[in-house]
């Protein structure tokens, strides 16, 4: 007799809440696509990396 794979509750969760909403895929990959991913402006990376202030190899506290 096979033995069932372990699912954590998490996991069997997570499955159960996509199989009751459907939609719920669609809406994350919107929300993810508003917050992620997005072309960078590399102008702007470039400013923000000249402006870091360089951090000493080692600080006593």
């Amino acid at each position: 007799m096979p033995k069932k794979p372990y699912e954590s509750d998490t996991t069997s969760f997570i499955k159960s809440l996509f199989k009751k909403n459907p939609d719920l895929r669609e809406k994350q990959l919107k929300a993810r696509s508003i917050w992620w991913d997005r072309d960078q402006d590399l102008s702007e990376r470039s400013e923000l990396e000249k402006s870091q202030v360089i951090k000493k190899p080692y600080e006593y506290y």
